[in-house]
């Protein structure tokens, strides 16, 4: 199967994946602690993919494998959830146009450099300047995309907010290795539903620690009875994306890969705003957000070609 055919399902993935983070949010809102959110919705991620681990428990790792195995490849899960601990903690300091802006941009610029250099094990690919002029037009597209996102208060004006900028760029950057890393442990687990739940279960662990520290505030019954039954389902969804990293990230090159599930994640972000889905506040797509959308697809496209 050549690399262009796994293209679709990247794209899925990367749809699936903002409709998570909508999910998510409308969970957040029930649950009230979003230590507690977070926690509800990993918990369901590692029941799935354990139980067909148990359903599909071959090929298993070997010895040889195991010690080959790079000592940080079962943190790529934790890795992921540093941006979502960033969500957590600095979005509204900064707002969530730069949050997302800052982000994503580190996401693709990181992925290009890991290709280039080829950091964690992927081929390396060299500089190819037009792979990077993709890059660069997709860090433009990201930034008109959220910036008419709207602003949180006391958010992005303030010296305070953008002293976190760095912080959130590792967080961003982080998330690019995260998906590399996830790759890697599949490769020494060998087993899919093996490398992924083993991938998950820190994450929850994590987040489930954090909440006992800090349990409040806690939801009460009118909040409990207003979750939905789609709402704890959010990290599921969110997982696809996990998963196409472990099976496709080596096969198509950490660029390409963050470069669709990025374009996909936004683009659908953009109509979930735009339709107001999954109880979403309506924010009408306007020029420049469609500008955006026109830039990080032509983006895409440089990455994917060169």
């Amino acid at each position: 199967m050549t690399a262009a055919l796994l293209y679709p399902f990247i794209l899925v993935a990367g749809a699936l994946q903002a409709l998570g983070n909508a999910m998510n949010a409308q969970l957040r809102g029930k649950l009230v602690n979003p230590w507690l959110a977070a926690t509800v919705s990993f918990l369901p991620i590692v029941f799935v993919f354990a139980t067909l681990f148990f359903t599909m428990p071959t090929p298993l790792p070997n010895l040889d494998s195991l010690s080959k195995m790079p000592w940080y490849a079962p943190l790529g899960g934790v890795a992921g959830a540093v941006a979502v601990f960033g969500g957590l903690a600095f979005i509204d300091k900064v707002g969530a146009g730069p949050f997302n802006g800052l982000t994503l941009t580190a996401n693709i610029l990181t992925s290009l450099a890991m290709d280039a250099f080829g950091l964690f094990g992927l081929q390396a690919s060299g500089f190819k300047p037009m792979a990077w002029l993709g890059g660069l037009l997709m860090a433009v597209g990201v930034t008109f995309i959220a910036k008419s996102g709207g602003k949180s208060e006391g958010g992005e004006g303030g010296i305070g907010g953008k002293l976190l900028y760095p912080f959130i760029l590792v967080a961003g950057a982080l998330m690019a290795i995260g998906v590399v890393w996830n790759a890697q442990l599949r490769g020494a687990l060998e087993n899919p539903w093996l490398a992924a739940t083993v991938s998950f279960i820190p994450v929850v662990f994590v987040f489930a620690l954090i909440f006992l520290l800090r349990p409040s505030p806690l939801p009460n019954r009118d909040d409990i009875a207003g979750v939905r039954w789609w709402m704890p389902l959010a990290g599921i969804t969110g997982a696809v994306a996990v998963f196409a990293g472990l099976l496709f990230v080596d096969k198509v090159g950490a660029g390409a890969f963050n470069g669709l599930l990025i374009t996909a994640n936004l683009l659908t972000s953009v109509a979930l705003d735009h339709f107001g889905w999954c109880g979403m506040k309506q924010v009408k797509a306007g020029t420049p957000r469609l500008i955006g959308a026109a830039v990080m697809v032509a983006g895409i496209v440089l990455i994917s070609l060169f």
